[in-house]
């Protein structure tokens, strides 16, 4: 779009179906590298990427001719079939359903993509369900218990 300038930053986060740890650490790197290629193709800009063994954080650059839902329905749908071509895991591997999507200013950029990256670190500390619901709750996001993920206790 002519004449159209925006700054948008997401971070975009979602969850292995029934929360299994089905990602394996072995075989990060190259899911990284294909999620990236969704986000590029589909003309976003990714800025920061980890996927635990059961769930994803990304960081985003979004263009507004773009929607959010879109774009994380064409990661997790691309992403699905590529771990599934490659035979990772027994059985069928999906993410869960819905996804959380938090914005961010210029001026965090930095420090959320560290927080992305160091992952592995924070979660010995804090669970994904407290990390999720801390989000949420930071963002002042309303929700209803019986539509978060599922979790592993």
């Amino acid at each position: 779009m002519a004449n159209t300038y925006s700054q948008v930053y997401i971070q975009i986060v979602f969850a292995v179906a029934g929360r299994q740890n089905l990602i394996p650490a072995a075989n990060r790197e190259e899911l990284h590298k294909y999620i990236s290629g969704i986000v590029d193709r589909r003309g976003q800009k990714m800025l920061s990427i980890f996927c635990m063994p059961d769930h994803t954080h990304i960081l985003v650059g979004m263009r507004p001719s773009f929607s959010i839902s879109d774009l994380t329905r064409d990661i997790k749908a691309g992403s699905s079939n590529f771990i599934n071509d490659k035979r990772w895991v027994r059985g069928h591997f999906n993410w869960q359903e819905g996804f959380g999507a938090f914005s961010y200013s210029r001026s965090q950029i930095d420090s959320v993509s560290k927080y992305i990256l160091n992952q592995e670190e924070h979660h010995k500390r804090r669970s994904f369900k407290r990390e999720y619901i801390g989000f949420l709750k930071k963002f002042e996001v309303e929700y209803d218990d019986a539509y978060l993920f599922d979790w592993i206790d």
